[in-house]
């Protein structure tokens, strides 16, 4: 166990992680330069092709030092906000971190976040400065700067570039002599940390877990501390980065455990593995995903519905922190109203069903959940926006709120205080950085966050701005039901729940979004806006016209007089009794942003 080294790797989308973590299997001959290629760990499709890290992976590598061989296991963990319960599980089975900082961009918010979060856990940290070879990297301020926020010395940190492999072998040493080995077990029964999982055809649930105490074969049953399910171990193995099986695991080491188990909800991230017949107490830390964001999906072609429902269902399988029920919508028909842990998570998954199930979808806007609290004291939460109360209902709404961070450079400082106030944020503090850029701790409703929050804040700063959030607490909300009407009637699927400050602004944008949107019809057509019971905007919709009189050649003007007039009934009938049919098209445009 003393030759055991546990890390993992803090860093912001693009700072070269997995870059680095390339070389570091080179240079340890973990992999073979023919089998080398970029991004060895990043091995799904959406992955390499953005250069961001979704799924997490861990790693074994054999390094050797002056005669001796150390095991070192590396988890490559996303940089994504949205995947931050994860990324602290796995935090929480290694001992040490590689603190990652793009010498040309400096600490940005996501990697203070994350960096909290090792802090919080007392594990040791390696503050590295990546992308040193680059021309314009600044090194020395750069440097300056992560001394100051982590107190160390300037010596502590190591530069390195992960394209050449510069300070590649200075920072294996600085693992092997710096991070501790894991501390001796206390318990001789079996307890294993799950931090990831993943879904084989064949083979069922994999799990990827960290040893803890005691040790594991081929053959053992066990059971998860919180499903209760139990079953046979049928292979017991590391990631070199295949999946390598080995006799056993023993406290302190990282690998895999294939369960054979083909259902969803059974495996979950932060869950303890142990022996069927032993109840020690489950590791600490772990909770249930809880969804942040809802929006809707449908088939494009109702046909597929069942196809979809499969697809959601293998999804689930290996990422238990999405979750789904079934809805029917009169207009788009069956299909799902699925929780995600944020946008990137939502923007994934839809990927993913369109690529590796090649299924067309709709996806409604998306939506977060409000806490209604209902006169008899019933408290319940609603997340469409269709079964929001209406206003004259003596309801009590509270809704979710975040603490984030912003670090942008100063010059930009009016640009991102307007853009707070247009979206109902504050400052709660300010620190400013050596090299002039400012850390503000913000807050913000959550609903707006989701209104195109973080594209507006890139663009408000030419894109050096960076965002990190939690959800911190809920808190009383000013907010109503936006209803839109075509020809008198509400259309459930253009229902949104909105701001009372900006509901007119939002009445109007949508109605004349509607209006350029909607096919004419054969009579006029009045597209209305409704906010607490009150008509606020309206667009009417002109009726196609046609000639009934272009056929005729001469005559007297009575016969034309007789057409139109016959004309003018029929629209005035079809006005009263007329429905107007909206096209799948309209909707999709309609839900695709604003």
């Amino acid at each position: 166990m003393s030759n055991i080294r546990n890390f993992s790797i803090i860093a912001h989308i693009d700072h070269g992680k997995s870059t680095l973590a390339d070389r570091m299997l080179e240079v340890t001959n973990t992999v073979e330069a023919r089998k080398m290629k970029e991004q060895v760990l990043d091995s799904m499709e959406l992955e390499r092709e953005r250069g961001i890290t979704i799924k997490m992976q861990p790693v074994r590598m054999v390094y050797q030092s002056n005669g001796e061989n150390f095991e070192f296991n590396l988890i490559d963990t996303p940089g994504h906000i949205d995947f931050s319960y994860e990324v602290s599980r796995a935090l929480q089975a290694v001992e040490g971190v590689l603190l990652l900082v793009d010498s040309t961009q400096g600490v940005q918010a996501q990697t203070l976040t994350t960096l909290q979060m090792a802090k919080d856990l007392g594990l040791t940290i390696i503050p590295v400065l990546t992308k040193t070879d680059v021309p314009h990297s600044r090194v020395d301020e750069i440097g300056d700067e992560v001394v100051k926020l982590l107190g160390c010395e300037r010596s502590e940190i190591l530069a390195v570039s992960g394209k050449t492999g510069q300070g590649v072998t200075e920072l294996l040493e600085a693992i092997k002599d710096r991070i501790p080995p894991p501390a001796k077990s206390e318990l001789d029964v079996y307890r294993g940390l799950i931090f990831d999982f993943e879904y084989s055809n064949h083979r069922g649930i994999i799990v990827f877990m960290r040893v803890f105490d005691g040790e594991v074969k081929k053959g053992d049953t066990l059971k998860f501390a919180a499903s209760k399910k139990t079953f046979a171990a049928l292979e017991v193995g590391v990631v070199t980065p295949e999946e390598t099986p080995v006799d056993k695991l023993s406290a302190g080491e990282i690998g895999y455990i294939v369960t054979g188990i083909k259902e969803p909800g059974v495996a979950g991230v932060g869950d303890t593995l142990m022996k069927e017949k032993t109840n020690p107490e489950p590791l600490e830390g772990y909770q249930e995903a809880h969804p942040v964001v809802w929006s809707s999906i449908f088939p494009e072609n109702q046909d597929d519905f069942t196809q979809l429902s499969q697809a959601l269902d293998r999804l689930q399988l290996s990422d238990s922190s999405l979750s789904y029920e079934e809805e029917s919508s009169g207009v788009l028909g069956r299909g799902f109203r699925c929780g995600f842990l944020g946008m990137l998570h939502m923007e994934i998954i839809t990927e993913r069903l369109r690529r590796e199930f090649n299924i067309d979808i709709i996806i409604t806007a998306p939506s977060i959940s409000y806490e209604v609290t209902w006169p008899d004291g019933k408290t319940e939460n609603i997340y469409a926006a269709s079964r929001f109360p209406e206003h004259e209902q003596n309801v009590s709404v509270r809704e979710p709120w975040i603490l984030g961070q912003i670090i942008l450079p100063g010059d930009y400082m009016g640009n991102i205080m307007t853009l707070l106030y247009e979206h109902e944020g504050s400052v709660i503090d300010t620190e400013v950085f050596g090299d002039g850029r400012t850390l503000l701790t913000i807050e913000m409703p959550l609903r707006e966050l989701m209104r195109g929050f973080f594209d507006r804040l890139k663009n408000a700063s030419s894109g050096y701005a960076s965002l990190s959030y939690e959800i911190a607490e809920m808190r009383l909300a000013s907010v109503t039901k936006l209803d839109i009407l075509v020809a008198e009637e509400i259309v459930p699927a253009f229902s949104r729940v909105v701001g009372i400050g900006r509901a007119e602004i939002d009445a109007k944008a949508i109605t004349e979004k509607l209006y350029n949107t909607l096919p004419r019809q054969q009579f006029a057509v009045k597209v209305q806006a409704k906010i607490m019971g009150k008509i606020t905007a309206t667009k009417k919709i002109s009726p196609v016209k046609k000639d009934v009189t272009a056929h005729l050649y001469g005559g007297d003007i009575t016969r034309k007089m007789k057409l139109r007039e016959k004309q003018k009934k029929g629209k005035a009938k079809a006005l009263a009794h007329g429905k107007v049919h909206i096209p799948p098209d309209v909707f999709m445009k309609m839900m695709r942003g604003d």
